[in-house]
């Protein structure tokens, strides 16, 4: 049979070749983030920063390690570039960084990398030490072909993502912005990957995500004996106030972003999409759903509470903590909202206050990872969506980067992914690892 002239040349070398390996090793380092305001407790990043530094020094890239706070440690390296006709740089980034897990909880030692039943198991497996293996197994295959890109890349692997990056991309953008000048575009996680939508894959690209809003509410009253009667109680304010937060209902807005998903979805649904169909639609994506839905609404969580010292005592502070998100464009009716929810005698302290952003799902950079996925699943569809929780983005759109989410997996229908982030039993299929590099080696052919 002769060769099929169309079909595109296969590269020299094996861009999925150490991705499984890559990923095993950097899940065995513990890189678990408590999330101190201080940055302080927990093993940081170092040990793993150290370990991609010399993989990228094996194959004669040079990198450097920022650390502004002790053991919290950020790798930079600059690659590519020689010979293309494009200036501006695409920065390419992962976390280090992972949240905790309770060993008592899992089948398998969330720090041993294991992989069994066709899974490389462990934290981070799927947020986000799977897309750091992926990006260093490619590269490194580049770099040993002699394949590095034409265009010049920023090759970026932070600290405490999980804790808002503000000891890793943070501290990059303000105190060593040397390392990211020239970059127009940037390329993070949480996007490519696939759900199942009435028997199509669907690969969501991520171009937008939720604002955050970590908030600290607390109520103050009258101390007093806990026998007595007392109006001014500042448990029962606090606890009225979070019962109106965590029970509000709200309101359906669609951005620019999920009306284009949502399109795609209607199309397969044989419908057409609007704000009073979409909570129907995001059902189409089963367990994804979980998270598409906190992106058609603003949302709200209470997650701490405190109060007290002793039971027939009543205190005079009572507090609460809230995980707020906001969609691009509706800050101001979030929290107008939230002022009405608390009523009177709730004041509040912001924790961590970081801007929403979304992308235009167009351009040079959305057709390439649109084309890079096709290539190894013809039959699939690539979509925008937005990102309920947050990403290093953040700070790097400060900068002016036009932003996605793209380290592609294609994943078995059956499996509930999105409850994985953060979750007990953490895996990612070995074959989705596996595709997952190739595409993105035929991404950044294509950039």
């Amino acid at each position: 049979m002769e060769p099929d002239a169309g079909a595109p040349t296969p590269p020299a070398y094996d861009p999925a070749a150490e991705v499984v390996e890559l990923c095993r090793d950097l899940i065995r380092i513990d890189t678990s983030n408590y999330g101190e305001p201080d940055g302080q407790g927990g093993p940081g990043e170092r040990k793993a920063a150290e370990h991609v530094a010399a993989l990228l020094d094996e194959v004669g890239i040079a990198s450097r390690l920022y650390e502004t706070t002790p053991g919290r440690t950020s790798v930079v390296a600059q690659w590519g570039g020689e010979g293309g006709h494009r200036t501006d740089k695409l920065l390419l980034h992962g976390h280090l960084d992972v949240v905790p897990a309770a060993a008592a909880d899992w089948q398998v030692d969330p720090f041993s990398g294991e992989v069994q039943d066709g899974y490389v198991w462990g934290r981070g497996a799927v947020d986000m030490k799977d897309f750091d293996a992926m990006l260093l197994s490619v590269v490194r295959a580049r770099q040993r072909a002699g394949a590095a890109p034409e265009r010049p890349v920023v090759l970026c692997f932070t600290a405490d993502e999980e804790a808002g990056g503000h000891h890793g991309a943070e501290q990059l953008v303000e105190h060593h912005r040397d390392e990211l000048e020239g970059c127009t575009e940037a390329v993070g996680e949480v996007g490519g990957f696939s759900t199942t939508v009435r028997g199509r894959r669907v690969y969501l690209i991520e171009a937008a995500e939720k604002g955050m809003a970590w908030m600290r509410l607390t109520a103050k009253g009258r101390a007093g004996h806990g026998s007595m009667i007392n109006p001014d109680n500042a448990v029962t304010r606090l606890s009225a106030a979070v019962a109106r937060i965590g029970t509000h209902q709200w309101p359906v807005r669609l951005t620019p972003t999920m009306e284009v998903l949502l399109a795609a979805v209607a199309d397969l649904a044989g419908t057409e999409a609007t704000p009073d169909n979409a909570p129907a639609l995001i059902e189409e994506f089963g367990g994804a759903a979980r998270m598409l839905g906190a992106v058609i609404r603003n949302t709200a969580n209470p997650t701490q509470l405190g109060a007290g010292y002793k039971v027939n005592v009543v205190p005079t502070e009572a507090t609460a903590h809230l995980d707020g998100r906001f969609l691009p464009g509706y800050e101001d009716e979030f929290f107008a909202t939230l002022r009405e929810l608390c009523g009177e005698g709730i004041e509040w302290d912001m924790l961590s206050h970081q801007q929403p952003w979304e992308t235009p799902y167009d351009g040079d950079l959305v057709a390439s990872m649109t084309r890079s996925i096709l290539a190894e699943d013809p039959e699939g569809i690539v979509a925008p969506y937005t990102m309920s929780g947050g990403t290093d983005a953040k700070h790097f759109r400060r900068l002016g980067l036009r932003s996605y989410g793209f380290a592609p997996l294609r994943l078995p229908a059956d499996l509930d992914f999105t409850a994985l982030f953060h979750g007990v039993d953490e895996r990612v299929p070995v074959d989705a690892l596996e595709f997952g590099a190739r595409v993105f080696d035929r991404f950044l052919s294509d950039v």
